[in-house]
């Protein structure tokens, strides 16, 4: 008998999924697998019920939801032997895709079903894991007024991103190590990713892989409004990288630090977090997730 906990934010996405008991029934025979199923009600909900039901014994602990919702059900799970599943009915689902798990959600389900796992590598800012990417300088900007608009679709977050763009002569001097080589300067965006899609078919690393004990990381620095335009345009394309304001690193760690500012803002998973921390260390955990793919 294998025990399997769906994990749902009911808020995701646009709020109209279908995932109840009598959908589940359909695809678990009741003689080989018991479901529960267990609703979020507020943020960070759902890593209180993943603890939950790692104490209950669940073979298998399925998010449903967006980015958000995986990491806070896959950042209890690190180096453990319960499996992650995954329905992606969220906004973005990056990760999702990364791993290419149907969005379909009776093809999704019967992926978990088939229970065929492996393991991939995680991130980790100072105490924060990440799945599929984390960042700072414009792109936690986006996540910021994104999150304020309560609205989850694509044209809100094009709307954020416009609003964000006001305050790109406002940045952050901080210093970046890696590799070796440390960096003075007020960049745009720090992107550092374990995978290549960040949600809605869009990618600044299309070559990141959830396998390889590495992190891509792009340094954008500090752009005019042209370039931004430009830089946005050549992003959709994925040749962003040929613009001379941007680096491209692969590596195992790296350290960013603010010296005017106690306060780092960041997003992580598409989520904006507010690190208390002048100083914020970034690696990569290798091989540290089983999850159904």
């Amino acid at each position: 008998m294998r025990h399997i906990h769906f994990i749902l934010n009911p808020k995701a996405g646009r709020g109209n999924n279908t995932i109840d008991l009598a959908l589940l029934n359909k695809h678990f025979d009741k003689k080989d697998f018991t479901i529960v199923i267990k609703p979020t009600s507020y943020k960070k909900h759902a890593i209180k019920l993943a603890q939950d039901s790692i104490t209950e014994n669940a073979d298998i602990i399925v998010a449903c939801g967006g980015d958000g919702t995986i990491n806070e059900v896959a950042s209890c799970l690190i180096n453990s032997n319960i499996a992650l599943g995954i329905i992606p009915i969220g906004s973005g689902n990056g990760l999702a895709s990364n791993l290419n798990i149907p969005k379909n959600i009776n093809n999704a389900l019967a992926l978990i079903k088939k229970q065929s796992t492996k393991k991939i590598d995680v991130g980790q800012l100072n105490n924060h894991y990440f799945f599929s990417n984390t960042g700072i300088g414009f792109d936690a900007q986006v996540i910021k007024n994104y999150e304020a608009s309560n609205e989850r679709t694509l044209s809100s977050y094009i709307k954020a991103t416009l609003k964000s763009l006001k305050k790109v002569n406002k940045l952050v001097e901080v210093e970046t190590s890696i590799n070796g080589k440390t960096i003075q300067h007020k960049p745009f965006l720090i992107f550092i990713s374990n995978s290549n899609q960040m949600g809605y078919n869009v990618s600044l690393t299309p070559k990141a892989s959830l396998e390889d004990g590495k992190l891509d990381i792009l340094i954008v620095k500090k752009i005019g409004a042209f370039k931004i335009f430009l830089f946005s345009i050549l992003m959709f394309l994925k040749l962003h990288h040929i613009l001379k304001e941007v680096d491209c690193y692969q590596t195992k760690q790296l350290k960013i630090a603010q010296k005017d500012k106690p306060l780092f803002q960041t997003q992580i998973d598409g989520e904006f977090i507010m690190v208390k921390n002048p100083v914020i260390n970034i690696s990569i955990l290798e091989k540290a997730l089983k999850v159904i793919a």
